[in-house]
């Protein structure tokens, strides 16, 4: 049982999700009503993070302090909220930065929370989920389109379950700043974007045309945008269609620069980048085959919102996650399981000392039923090849950060630790990885026979900085190869800065 499932969300308690999309960063405050997030508090601030990356992964000063100004903004907002009521993810633009850590570090104290980054696909995953909740209930497949600032996200699903995920890299910003340099308009770059985007688009394309959609909607603010443009020019009367979409090219053209752009229903704070996002809506109509949108009132931060209380109620996506990557990769599940009982076993035991909540545990849980999918690979260094797939994966729920905590684990659960490994973590996961390795080492030592037979009677002591571990000595007696290997042991969790000591009753 996870933390969260010891701390549902109860009526009239309040959450709150941050968005740092890479054009407008956004906060939504709810409070639980009969079961649902009514929002309360809406803040919303155009920092435009993308345009700041310069392609070697550097930030500039101006958009970084933009940044961290609207995120002290937003924890003076949620002060006082309860931590596990709260998500702040961060997206493309973020992703990119060559060296994120510092940036996170003065975002985390600026915003008053840790802050997650998402990949593309879980991006993805987050925002049908949040534009499934705004719509009518139905079982067709629904295509769901959102232009960022940085990236855009293709998900097909039915119901509020994603069924396929794709995530490109053009943005409103990335686009409108790389085809239209200068702010320049001219038939030639549009026609440039156009092919561009529409190969990028073809690596997916023929798939999304034959999963049978039928309903698609548009996400977030270009969608928006746009509507309400098309809208105000009478373009459509329902939705975004093709025609609408042509005609207001040809209307932007006109205008022969972004600088000067002025459009019926067009914010200003729109303006510097709605070139970019039409540009794309054309091409995804042209090569995905989309007749007609409507435009979806919800997206990521409101998905975030439901994926905090679905947490909450007990249905953490990270759980299937690990249970799918588990099947896919072929692993002894019985052997996995000895491991984890084991292991929660010896948890238990220590938690109170080293302070571990049930969250901790869950973890730890996680670890020890993928610790051995390195070896669908190979056995020598299966550890390794286990940990580059946890890195590199798409899992549903997961956070990069999260994937990296759960990478380490794996990768250090045998032979000599790296602590470099964990040195790398964010602060906040380093305790609770050194304390998963050494309680997962010791519960793979324990089950290496790979076989079902009784377990010693284990004591385990902790103190902040050592394990007293006790085992009968007859048990010892008849398991030398166990006996060997507890011995070495001492010398891997001492790299841990664990200090192992061994007694015999």
């Amino acid at each position: 049982m996870s933390q969260a499932d010891q701390n549902p969300i109860l009526d009239g308690e309040l959450l709150a999700a941050v968005d740092m999309g890479s054009n407008s960063f956004h906060l939504i405050v709810a409070r639980m009503e009969h079961g649902e997030p009514r929002v309360i508090d809406r803040l919303r601030n155009t920092v435009r993070l993308a345009a700041g990356l310069h392609a070697d992964g550097s930030l500039d000063a101006d958009h970084r302090a933009r940044a961290l100004n609207c995120l002290a903004q937003f924890g003076q907002r949620i002060a006082g909220l309860p931590a596990l009521h709260i998500r702040a993810v961060a997206t493309n633009t973020v992703r990119q930065l060559a060296a994120p850590r510092a940036f996170l570090t003065a975002a985390e104290a600026a915003l008053g929370h840790p802050i997650e980054v998402v990949s593309g696909r879980e991006e993805g995953r987050l925002i049908f989920l949040g534009a499934a909740h705004d719509l009518p209930a139905s079982r067709k497949p629904r295509l769901v389109m959102d232009v960022g600032g940085g990236s855009t996200e293709f998900i097909i699903g039915r119901g509020l379950a994603p069924l396929h995920t794709e995530s490109v890299q053009a943005g409103c910003i990335a686009s409108t700043m790389h085809f239209f340099p200068a702010g320049k308009l001219s038939r030639k770059r549009w026609q440039r974007a156009h092919s561009e985007l529409g190969v990028l688009l073809q690596q997916f394309a023929a798939e999304y045309r034959q999963s049978g959609w039928q309903e698609a909607y548009g996400s977030s603010g270009s969608a928006k945008a746009i509507g309400t443009i098309v809208q105000a020019m009478q373009l459509s009367d329902d939705g975004i269609t093709p025609a609408a979409l042509a005609a207001l090219r040809e209307a932007i053209l006109a205008q022969g620069s972004i600088e000067t752009l002025k459009l019926p229903g067009l914010e200003g704070d729109r303006a510097p980048v709605i070139t970019g996002a039409v540009a794309i809506f054309e091409a995804a109509f042209e090569a995905l085959g989309i007749e007609r949108m409507q435009v979806c009132e919800s997206s990521m931060r409101e998905g975030l919102m439901w994926d905090l209380i679905g947490r909450a109620a007990g249905s953490d996506p990270r759980t299937s996650s690990i249970d799918a990557l588990a099947s896919r990769y072929a692993v002894d599940r019985a052997q996995a399981r000895r491991v984890e009982a084991t292991a929660l076993h010896l948890f238990d035991q220590v938690a109170a000392v080293w302070k571990l909540d049930p969250e901790a545990r869950e973890w730890l849980s996680w670890a020890s039923r993928v610790h051995e999918i390195g070896l669908a690979i190979a056995h020598s260094q299966h550890h390794r090849h286990g940990a580059y797939i946890l890195r590199h994966a798409d899992l549903a729920g997961f956070s990069r950060q999260e994937q990296q905590l759960l990478a380490a684990v794996v990768e250090l659960h045998r032979r000599k630790p790296d602590k470099a490994l964990i040195a790398a973590l964010p602060r906040r996961y380093r305790e609770l990885a050194r304390h998963a390795t050494a309680l997962l080492r010791l519960a793979v030592l324990f089950r290496r026979a790979r076989r079902v037979e009784a377990m010693p009677a284990i004591h385990l002591v902790a103190s902040r900085l050592r394990l007293r571990l006790g085992v009968p000595a007859s048990w010892l007696a008849k398991h030398p190869l166990s006996e060997a290997d507890l011995q070495q042991e001492h010398a891997a969790l001492h790299e841990l800065g664990i200090e192992l000591d061994l007694t015999t009753d």
